[in-house]
């Protein structure tokens, strides 16, 4: 289980505001290659790291299929769509269009999920003292 102790909803609404910040655009420093979804973003527990953390303790693990979750890189293997649409499969066939409106697509509704979840749950009182 991850040991990542961030809140998985603050998380996913940072990823979400980095991303239409335009957080995956080209730095002018390394123009040369795309910025991966996930791995470039300070959503990774490795962004600008010098010790790496295993991919198992990250919180997005839990959106990882059971199959993929020994991967190099596990989150390019989350279903972004119904029909299990991936990062990987949108870094072969998709445009930086595509992989943005997808992840964004999936952001909005995990998170809509999420708080659809946490406003069910029942809501802890304090006993008088």
């Amino acid at each position: 289980m991850p040991t990542d102790n961030r809140n998985l909803l603050d998380v996913l609404k940072f990823e979400l505001e980095f991303l239409e910040q335009g957080g995956y655009g080209r730095l002018p420093r390394e123009s040369w290659r795309p910025r991966f979804v996930f791995e470039d973003s300070p959503t990774c527990m490795n962004f600008n790291s010098k010790d790496r953390e295993p991919c198992s303790e990250c919180l997005l693990m839990q959106f990882v299929p059971e199959d993929a979750r020994k991967e190099q890189t596990p989150c390019l293997h989350i279903p972004l769509s119904l029909s299990g649409e991936t990062l990987e499969n949108l870094y072969r066939t998709g445009t930086q269009l595509e992989i943005e409106t997808a992840l964004g697509d999936w952001l909005r509704t995990t998170i809509r999920r999420l708080e659809a979840e946490k406003a069910k749950q029942p809501v802890a009182v304090s006993s008088p003292r």
